[in-house]
């Protein structure tokens, strides 16, 4: 039986959602109208933070809007980037995708907040970079066989500083340890910045570090260089030797990126993805990130996503094998 009630209910509801229609796309249009958060889930002063500023300054540019720089420290990453997935879905708290945060930390945490692929909308890539392999220079060794040799002959006797378990520099440790038979105390910080502090005053002798927060000081010769993790050596630093050459099988390439949580409407995802890429293209960012070791990674929302989804499933056993673990 025909209910006339209810068929007046469906046509204004109807003509509702006909009149919200064209609001919601005026709104999208409109975006970005106010700043936008930028969670950067480390302290300031590390790589992340410090590439992470000079990319959201020129997409402050781009989209007449201050894309700002928010700190949330603790967790290995966990903290801010759990925050990022769980902020509004309308553009406005974006945040850092980063190859330890997202490809490594399944395999580590056995109670990660958040999922790394359902749980987020990618947007763009930004940068990529090797880990440097530097000592203090009171360490007796000038190359990796002689750091190799020191310790094996001193099992766990030398400190290895990170920022914070599970991190790339933590696992590249790890990585080192498993590939040469050798054994280092892990000391884990809240971030790089501290790592690096204490390294430079000989409070810890070893560090993997992100090249783009190390390099200045090797170059001001607070450190010494021994290696770098990539394929290849770097073009910023074509003397120090790549790892591999000593290490069969050893590499690790970081790379970071941004995005927000899941369910971001597809036009602010293509808006924001377009302003970080072409921020890439400037000449004043590519000479910044050259400086500081790092190269631009332009990538595209969907690149972003099957990245995370391939490098899970490299991790996993690696991550395993290392013996890696992260309570929480």
């Amino acid at each position: 039986m025909f209910n006339k009630s209810v068929h007046r209910r469906r046509l204004l509801a109807g003509a509702g959602a006909a009149l919200l229609a064209p609001s919601l796309v005026r709104a999208q249009d409109a975006y970005p109208n106010k700043p936008i958060k930028f969670v950067v889930p480390w302290t300031p002063g590390g790589a992340t933070d410090n590439i992470s500023r000079i990319i959201t300054a020129r997409m402050s540019e781009l989209l007449g809007q201050q894309v700002m720089i928010d700190n949330k420290p603790g967790g290995g990453g966990t903290i801010g980037t759990d925050a990022i997935a769980k902020s509004a879905s309308d553009g406005y708290t974006v945040g850092l995708i980063t190859v330890s945060m997202f490809t490594m930390a399944p395999a580590l945490y056995s109670k990660l907040p958040y999922d790394p692929v359902k749980d987020f909308s990618p947007m763009a890539g930004m940068a990529m970079w090797p880990n440097m392999l530097v000592v203090h220079p009171s360490l007796p060794a000038k190359t990796v066989p002689e750091l190799i040799a020191l310790l094996k002959a001193n099992p766990g006797k030398y400190n290895m500083a990170s920022s914070g378990s599970g991190t790339t520099i933590h696992l590249a440790g790890e990585m080192f340890k498993q590939r040469t038979g050798t054994d280092m105390v892990h000391v884990p910080y809240k971030g790089s910045a501290g790592a690096m502090q204490d390294l430079i005053a000989g409070q810890t002798q070893i560090m993997f570090d992100n090249m783009p927060s190390c390099w200045p000081h090797v170059q001001a010769g607070k450190l010494r260089a021994l290696g770098v993790t990539s394929r290849q050596r770097s073009k910023a630093a074509p003397d120090v030797p790549a790892i591999v050459e000593f290490v069969p099988n050893y590499v690790v390439e970081v790379w970071m990126g941004f995005g927000g949580p899941a369910g971001v409407p597809q036009p602010i995802v293509d808006k924001l993805a377009a302003a970080g890429t072409k921020a890439l293209e400037a000449p004043e960012v590519k000479e910044k990130l050259a400086a500081l070791g790092s190269d631009p990674w332009p990538m595209a929302p969907k690149g972003l996503h099957d990245r995370i989804v391939s490098e899970i499933a490299v991790w996993a056993p690696i991550v395993k094998a290392s013996g890696a673990k992260v309570d929480g």
